[in-house]
């Protein structure tokens, strides 16, 4: 399986949004990066964090010595911003990456997958359709010369996986920042026990490493890994018991996720559906 890749598909009919034709709905464009791009290793990487102001977070990886992109956790509501922000800088998207199966929006992966032909990238685990490019624990693919490195990290859906750029840490739903704690385990797939036991992975990055996470309230800072083991109450507890009790509060003051009956489905199947109840 490891980095199993799947010929491109022939462009589907119900495709909303392409490149010479985009459906326009509310949403922002994304204006020039406030990041610093990271320059180490003699690689010249550009990494921002899209979606600003809303609660799903994406982000761009850039390797700026070749103009070849990936996105990581887009969302399809943001599909025209994606597209104008890639023309704009007149990038080559590569991969599409989805750390897990979202529960609460529609990807953009594969949508951005029949647009440009990139790679759809998931772990191996997942049982989602229309992925082109599997992946393993601890696999490395190249974005030019900046490496990708995936760490399966299951709990929230046994298709989690870590997301790991130099200095940077995409964790989906596994881990969030600050009070935020970890992603809910009681939607499809989620385990509690193997989310704890999951967090071992975290052993593996350097505590300087940047905590980029799927969903932080608006405003909320990315903060490093160390910095997160002393204010993220997860990572401060020592027993299951306690993290189990604290998943169930969290998912009795969260309640139900009302997206869940379209996300799921259109995530799972690989297709936009006819009618997204939150955007018609």
């Amino acid at each position: 399986m490891h980095g199993q890749r799947i010929p491109s598909p022939v462009m589907n009919p119900r495709l909303r949004h392409t490149l010479s034709e985009i459906r326009s709905f509310p949403r922002p464009s994304f204006p020039p990066s406030k990041f610093k791009s990271l320059r180490s290793f003699a690689l010249t990487m550009r990494f921002e964090q899209l979606n600003e102001g809303v609660w799903a977070m994406t982000y761009l990886i850039v390797d700026e010595s070749t103009g070849q992109a990936a996105l990581v956790d887009p969302v399809y509501d943001f599909m025209d911003a994606y597209v104008s922000l890639l023309e704009r800088d007149g990038l080559n998207l590569v991969y599409a990456i989805a750390t897990h199966t979202h529960a609460d929006h529609i990807t953009a992966c594969f949508s951005l997958r029949e647009a440009y032909g990139c790679e759809y990238v998931m772990s191996n685990e997942t049982a989602s359709l229309g992925v082109s490019m599997y992946v393993d624990d601890e696999e490395k693919i190249m974005l030019g010369s900046i490496p990708i490195q995936f760490h399966a990290a299951p709990g929230h859906t046994n298709d989690s996986m870590i997301v790991h750029v130099p200095g940077y840490m995409m964790t989906g739903d596994f881990l969030f920042n600050g009070q935020g704690g970890v992603g809910r385990d009681d939607l499809p797939s989620g385990r509690v026990q193997v989310h704890w036991d999951a967090l071992e992975v975290l052993k593996r990055f350097e505590g300087s490493t940047i905590v980029c996470s799927g969903h932080d309230p608006p405003g909320t800072e990315m903060m490093a890994l160390d910095w997160n083991r002393e204010h993220n109450p997860i990572l401060g507890m020592n027993n299951f018991d306690d993290f189990k009790s604290w998943q169930d509060e969290t998912a009795a003051k969260l309640g139900g996720v009302s997206k869940i009956k379209t996300a799921i489905p259109a995530n799972l199947f690989g297709e936009v559906p006819e009618h997204i109840p939150w955007l018609d």
